[in-house]
């Protein structure tokens, strides 16, 4: 698979996701990805991208610190 940005090399990896809520900034740590190995882009799959939209959303509703880490599981709900 080649990189839409700058057409280098993707390589399967894990990165960090990171959304500011306004009232809140979510960490999301070891998230599947698809890592550019030239320009470091970082894309996820579909069911990815729904499955950090669940978290963020389950995050900023439930919301008692300014800033919230976690870490990526494909089973937590």
């Amino acid at each position: 698979m080649t990189c839409f940005m700058c057409k280098g090399n993707v390589k399967d990896g894990f990165s960090t996701f990171t959304a500011d809520m306004g009232e809140c900034i979510v960490v999301i740590k070891n998230v599947p990805s698809r890592v550019c190995g030239q320009c470091g882009e970082v894309s996820y799959s579909d069911e990815v991208a729904r499955r950090l939209e669940q978290i963020v959303h389950n995050l900023t509703d439930s919301a008692s610190a300014e800033i919230a880490v976690v870490s990526y599981s494909e089973k937590a709900a």
